[in-house]
């Protein structure tokens, strides 16, 4: 394989080609050249169209960035990441940071430096940033200066980083003030188009982080799919909503998808209910990007705000219930376009556009996607019949060297993890997951990585977490706990351990429930049955 990174530590742990899911290009504008960077393509691709003076990036704070000025910013930043950092096409480089726009001018440095950006949450906490930092290999780190503590804790445990700058700071050493004095130009290196851009990570059953590895083409060509023949943006659309940068969901729908067409992005570093809302009324925001819990909360606040200007809202995280989608189009008149994607696969590959809505369904392939539910035998099921969601188009799931790569990719096909069934009119209805993992409010949570929380509890015997129904967010993580004698469970008791669980991961990994047990169900061998914990959670919620 031809690259253009020096550093070739993500090539050379790419999974072997048998183990690549198909990659198909069946539409024409997937076509790409084999050089490609993306943030080429997405910057100054627009200035070739003329599009330079358009407005790309803005905040609340009053940031309005044309095109012009963010390749400028970009620029200068890579110049810092080259000229005084020391990074290497193929060096990884974690991110860390809100939706800002410096944060989207560092990303899109990283690219034009031909490094591999590998974004992380606000929230997740030394430990998990160790995790991935470690796993990745990261050689540098950009990081806004008010969450710089965690990275901090996390980075004598990281052998491999070697230099650390902040953002968002007026100190000497930091990013803003080295940018400054750097001349607005850069030659972006001319990476080629199966080049690693990103290595995104995502959480298994085990809680042990996945890195997905996308290239540049892969960027692009997620961009050429859903956005243009479902979402059916234009250039005059100013994009918002709440999915972290660091989330593929938050990356496509909130920075590649809008510069792709020459649109404008508003990025909102606190989005509660209210911000989006303000965000919204203010700067005339139009696509909207969120989690059904989200538009649930929203839906009853609509009514206070000006959204004359709104017309397009995704959906996407997790399952979007009828209800919800009843709830949000009765309160703004708008219907939710909903979505199914995954870390794996980039961004979203089953949808509707919002002038074709089925309720209760989440839609039929992208244009650019196959897909189809497969039974326990490989082959695919007739309509109605519940089985294994199996997708496949220009993008899939290359896993940064993990044996787990066999699981997700069978046959050519990525497997989702997800249950679902077609029916009659070729429509995808979604039943559940297929794993163990926990999804509230549009976030992944690992069980296990919220037990091995738990159990670090001194008073803390054993434990079990899965999922439990919930009217609000449409799953929870419920624990059951046993406690070590002189213990007793109760309201303090929760409220200690869910205190300790918050302190110890990502915050939005806590419990929300707990029920304390004599004990937990194992077989012979000492191995937990999820399974009948899931029953109890579904039975208790009756």
């Amino acid at each position: 394989m031809t690259t253009a990174h020096v550093d070739t530590f993500a090539r050379d742990r790419l999974p072997p080609r048998e183990q690549w899911p198909d990659l198909v290009f069946d539409l024409p504008e997937l076509r790409y050249p084999e050089r490609l960077n993306c943030a080429t393509e997405l910057v100054r691709g627009a200035i070739a169209r003329g599009q330079g003076d358009r407005v790309a990036i803005r905040s609340p704070a009053g940031v309005r960035w044309t095109y012009r000025d963010l390749d400028a910013q970009a620029s200068r930043i890579a110049r810092v990441l080259v000229e005084d950092l020391g990074v290497v096409p193929g060096n990884r480089v974690l991110l860390r940071g809100p939706n800002s726009p410096r944060f989207a001018a560092c990303w899109l440095a990283i690219m034009k430096a031909g490094a591999i950006a590998v974004a992380t949450m606000p929230l997740l906490r030394a430990k998990e940033l160790t995790d991935i930092g470690t796993k990745s290999e990261v050689s540098h780190a950009l990081c806004d200066a008010r969450l710089a503590d965690e990275l901090i804790l996390a980075r004598p445990q990281i052998p491999t980083l070697r230099r650390v700058a902040l953002f968002e700071t007026d100190v000497h050493e930091g990013i803003d003030r080295r940018a400054a004095s750097k001349p607005a130009t850069f030659d972006d290196v001319a990476t080629f188009a199966e080049d690693v851009a990103l290595i995104a990570f995502t959480s298994g059953t085990t809680g042990k982080p996945k890195g997905t590895m996308h290239t540049h083409r892969d960027v692009i060509a997620a961009s050429d799919c859903w956005p243009k023949h479902t979402l059916r943006a234009t250039a005059d659309d100013v994009f918002t909503g709440s999915p972290p940068l660091a989330f593929t969901f938050g990356l496509g729908g909130l920075l590649v998808f809008p510069l792709r067409i020459g649109a404008s992005t508003l990025l909102v570093e606190r989005p509660s209910p209210e911000a989006l809302f303000e965000a919204i009324a203010t700067h005339g925001a139009t696509v909207l990007f969120t989690a059904p819990t989200a538009y649930r909360a929203m839906a009853a606040m609509a009514k206070d705000y000006d959204l004359s200007g709104l017309r397009k809202c995704v959906s996407a995280g997790e399952a979007l219930p009828a209800g919800t989608r009843r709830m949000w189009k009765e309160a703004t008149g708008i219907d939710i376009v909903d979505g199914i994607g995954t870390t794996e696969m980039f961004h979203i590959f089953i949808s509707h556009p919002d002038d074709d809505v089925r309720a209760g369904a989440t839609g039929k392939p992208v244009p650019g996607y196959r897909a189809c539910v497969l039974g326990e035998d490989g082959r695919p099921l007739p309509a109605g019949k519940v089985g294994r969601l199996a997708v496949k188009g220009p993008t899939g799931c290359r896993y940064l060297d993990d044996p787990r790569q066999a699981n997700y990719v069978q046959g050519g096909w990525n497997m989702t993890g997800d249950a679902y069934f077609v029916d009659d009119d070729g429509w995808f209805v979604y039943q559940a997951r297929a794993d163990d993992m926990i999804v509230s409010a549009g976030y992944n949570i690992a069980g296990p990585e919220v037990e091995a929380s738990l159990m670090q509890h001194p008073a803390v015997a054993d434990c079990g977490v899965v999922a439990a129904p919930d009217e609000e967010r449409g799953m929870i993580v419920k624990a059951y706990v046993v406690l070590k004698p002189g213990h007793e469970g109760g309201e303090a008791m929760t409220k200690q351990l869910q205190e300790h669980v918050k302190a110890s991961i990502a915050p939005y990994k806590y419990p929300r429930a707990i029920d304390y047990v004599d004990a937990l169900p194992r077989t012979e061998t000492g191995k937990l049955q999820r399974f009948k914990l899931r029953t109890m959670a579904q039975e208790g919620a009756r």
